[in-house]
């Protein structure tokens, strides 16, 4: 990960100076779910992933877009895109699961500690701003959650 002091003068203020701009949110109602055991998980990741014949993210506005990854992917038919000229891929390169834990959520499930891992996962390209305009995306997202039945995700910010 690159550290903001490494960064030049320059580009360490814009960073420092883009964290005032950062929206306000309202703490969420959250619910109780069901059992883990029972529970349906998918991952939801910012680090710019796509299945290899997909066409790259380009540019900071296919930051509000997201890439479906199937449940069956395996670790060479992913790519990161990610446009960030200051994003580290070193994890990602030696192990994919550092980003996207897909092994990880299937040993729990021969575990029975999850009850099963979503047919789908999806990537966006977490370099967009600003982050409000991921709500109609995330929206749409949902709706592609609930028909796949899943009922927790693990968040990789990325």
């Amino acid at each position: 990960m690159v550290r903001l002091s490494d960064l030049p003068d320059a580009e360490r203020a814009h960073h420092i100076d883009r964290l005032q701009m950062l929206p306000h949110f309202e703490v969420p109602t959250l619910v109780e779910g069901g059992p883990l055991n029972r529970r349906r998980v998918a991952i939801i990741t910012t680090a710019g992933l796509h299945v290899r014949q997909d066409q790259p993210y380009e540019g900071a506005a296919s930051g509000m877009d997201y890439k479906v990854i199937p449940g069956d992917a395996e670790a060479g038919d992913l790519v990161m895109s990610h446009v960030s000229v200051n994003f580290d891929r070193s994890g990602f390169q030696s192990d994919w699961n550092v980003v996207f834990p897909l092994d990880r959520l299937k040993e729990l499930v021969s575990e029975k500690i999850i009850g099963s891992v979503a047919r789908f996962h999806y990537s966006f390209m977490g370099a967009a701003w600003p982050i409000t305009k991921f709500e109609s995306k995330v929206r749409e997202l949902a709706g592609l959650l609930k028909q796949d039945h899943v009922d927790a995700v693990v968040l990789s910010p990325v």
